[in-house]
């Protein structure tokens, strides 16, 4: 049987099926109003794992997240990203992890989310113009405030793991990661070594799962959608695996939600573990 929940840091309870606020709209309008009500809905369907990101939106995100949700309920994790700024030319979003920017921008989470203390803040990229230390150091003195709770990173190499890892208390690493993307395995096998946990970005690849046969085989057995089927397979795949989804209309959300029920037989386990995948996967965006 499938565990459905898992203690981020050995402390944080969560459902494994979270949810990525990433695709939420976020400009006045009715898709506005549909994306506070996929929050929410969100909610009411169990989720206790959301993710946002300084980068969505230059804050907008968050500040949706918050008109939705706040007063938070009990129980739910409000997850965001720091280190990516309009510091480039022009104003263009870089890496930025100079420790100035994201003290910056742990104070305007903080603002933009109405909370005293972020619980997990995660490191949106490794800057490679700034000392990892020196980022890292940032973070653990906004944690040694109590303004941050535990850290995270995003997009690392199993090496940049090791090494943040002799800075901090890593408890939670976000990597691309699917069934038909698997080139962050090894930082998978990392992760559930040291009970780390491995939240997939783009847990599934849209319209790509669908028309893979060997996943449509297995969703017609199952009475399943292809979509499913790839989330059952991340839940399945490692206890430490934390897929976070995320779409803009509640149906595909509730059709998300529903894969935490569905149990694969070993049969159909060794199927889609034997897939054929596409390449070697895409680059990091």
């Amino acid at each position: 049987m499938t565990p459905h929940t898992f203690r981020i840091g050995g402390e944080l309870d969560v459902r494994r099926l979270g949810f990525g606020a990433m695709r939420l709209p976020t400009e006045p309008g009715p898709d506005r109003e549909n994306a506070l009500a996929v929050a929410r809905r969100a909610v009411e369907l169990g989720v206790t794992l959301i993710d946002t990101a300084h980068l969505y939106g230059g804050g907008a995100n968050e500040e949706l997240l918050a008109e939705a949700l706040h007063p938070y309920p009990e129980g739910l994790l409000i997850t965001t990203k720091v280190g990516v700024a309009r510091t480039g030319p022009g104003g263009e979003w870089k890496l930025d992890g100079r420790p100035a920017i994201l003290r910056e921008q742990v104070e305007q989470a903080l603002r933009r989310l109405r909370l005293e203390r972020i619980e997990l803040l995660q490191l949106h990229r490794i800057d490679p113009d700034t000392p990892l230390a020196d980022q890292l150091g940032t973070l653990r003195e906004l944690q040694t405030e109590g303004l941050v709770g535990r850290i995270g990173l995003s997009e690392v190499t199993v090496a940049e793991l090791d090494r943040a890892r002799e800075i901090i208390d890593v408890v939670s690493v976000q990597n691309r990661y699917s069934l038909l993307d698997r080139e962050h395995e090894p930082v998978l096998a990392a992760c559930e070594a040291a009970g780390i946990a491995f939240l997939p970005w783009r847990p599934v690849a849209w319209g790509e799962a669908g028309a893979h046969a060997g996943i449509a085989a297995v969703a017609a057995d199952l009475g399943a959608t292809p979509t499913q089927v790839a989330l059952a397979w991340l839940l399945d795949r490692s206890p430490v695996v934390l897929p976070i989804p995320g779409t803009a209309r509640i149906e595909h959300l509730e059709e998300n939600i529903a894969a935490a029920g569905l149990e694969l037989t070993p049969a159909h386990r060794d199927r889609l573990d034997g897939l054929d995948l596409p390449g070697d996967g895409a680059p990091a965006d």
